[in-house]
């Protein structure tokens, strides 16, 4: 049973008790990723992450770290286009002395000159390790040819240029800004009762900022073609096609979609082109699903003198999937897939605190798992089917990184 609170600040608190386990995982989910920057500040939300765990007024780095380790536990957070999470999981007899921390770090970094130094070359790392990831760095070029110059168009890490430009008053400004209590969410979920909630309430509930107010505008979907030449063993491949937002009608049926084309080891793509023709180590597809768009990702990676080959077997895949539709045997496998990650998920403290956190930042309500399973049986092969024709379309973009920046003849 999920128990929700909101502070009279704003600040929202999720707690899911499983009296089950011994442990409990806290999250603190922030709305706020590169979405929500400017070309100046690219980068600036992975980088005050980062420097959460640089030292507070009253703990060190290393402290920070000891803390965790000292309890056996584990402390981490990650950036993305929407959102910012810090969390950790702990033993449950560990609960408050984890919150003590995780909100040490959210109210007290001093974003300390030197810290901010070590900091910035350690990013700048990052960020050529990633440059020298070719099969990661492609899907940024391929949100660049589908969004533009728009926010959801920038690349998480941000760029050597816009680092060097951040110091405590940019990172304490953007705090200012979008670590409003409405839009924060504090998830917790383990063997933990709800008197916790007083608990979360005593460190977060009173707090306030002063924002200066930004517009938002909606993305528009292109359909461009972006290339990159970099001495690669392989040339690696995206393909882009619009899809859904957070909280679509459809968007179980588009999972399923998903599933089948590209989204485990008996889906199509992967049977046709790694397993049938071998042209590929590695492929597949996704979806990413913003507060207002929604973009469905082709990846494969292949030898230069067969990306024509490549390309031609994944649009063959995509056209026979329009046009014979999918097959009963596939529908029900891919339902079967999805009740069962789910069913999984649930055996997991981080998992369960991750989904209710998600959920009430993003959608602001939380399904039941008989109101989940509902929804996944009711699709069926004509929703699917449907779905198909509108998602795979020839408006689509591409990137392409690898020794020859050569495209596709089909599209020369």
């Amino acid at each position: 049973m999920i128990k929700k609170y909101t502070c009279q600040n704003g600040v929202r608190i999720v707690l899911e008790n499983i009296p089950t386990v011994r442990s409990v995982a806290i999250g603190i989910w922030i709305g706020t990723g590169s979405r929500n920057e400017t070309p100046e500040i690219n980068g600036v939300s992975h980088f005050l992450e980062h420097m959460f765990f640089k030292g507070t007024k009253t703990r060190s780095a290393r402290e920070i770290a000891e803390s965790f380790d000292s309890i056996g536990g584990q402390v981490n957070a990650f950036t993305s286009k929407e959102y910012t999470c810090y969390y950790a999981k702990v033993l449950d007899e560990h609960a408050n002395y984890a919150l003590d921390v995780l909100s040490d770090m959210f109210f007290n970094s001093t974003f300390d000159e030197e810290e901010l130094k070590k900091e910035k070359n350690v990013v700048l790392e990052e960020i050529k390790m990633y440059e020298d990831t070719p099969d990661d760095i492609v899907h940024d070029l391929l949100s660049k040819a589908s969004y533009e110059n728009h926010p959801l168009g920038y690349p998480i890490l941000g760029t050597e240029g816009t680092l060097q430009t951040f110091n405590g008053d940019v990172l304490r400004q953007y705090m200012n800004d979008t670590y409003t209590p409405d839009n924060v969410v504090v998830s917790i979920a383990g063997n933990i009762d709800e008197t916790f909630i007083s608990e979360v309430e005593s460190y977060f509930g009173t707090y306030t900022t002063n924002p200066t107010k930004r517009e938002f505008t909606k993305p528009t979907f292109h359909t461009n073609k972006i290339t990159r030449k970099k001495d690669t063993e392989q040339a690696h491949l995206c393909l882009g096609y619009n899809g859904l937002q957070i909280g679509d009608k459809d968007i179980y049926d588009l999972i399923v979609l998903n599933n089948i084309l590209g989204g485990s080891m008996s889906s199509r793509l992967f049977q046709e082109v790694r397993e049938q023709r071998g042209l590929a180590y590695s492929v597949f597809s996704y979806h990413s699903s913003y507060k207002d768009n929604g973009m469905l990702t082709i990846y494969g990676g292949t030898g230069s003198n067969q990306l024509n080959l490549l390309f031609e077997t994944i649009q063959d895949t995509l056209h026979k999937l329009k046009q014979d539709g999918i097959t009963e045997k596939e529908l029900k496998n891919s339902k079967e897939q999805m009740k069962g990650s789910l069913m999984l998920s649930l055996e997991s403290t981080n998992s369960r605190m991750s989904r209710n956190g998600k959920n009430e930042l993003l959608l602001k309500k939380h399904k039941s798992l008989d109101e989940i399973i509902e929804e996944i049986n009711e699709v069926n092969q004509n929703s699917v089917n449907e779905l198909s024709t509108r998602i795979f379309t020839d408006e689509f973009s591409l990137a392409l990184i690898g020794p020859s920046v050569e495209l596709p003849q089909k599209l020369s």
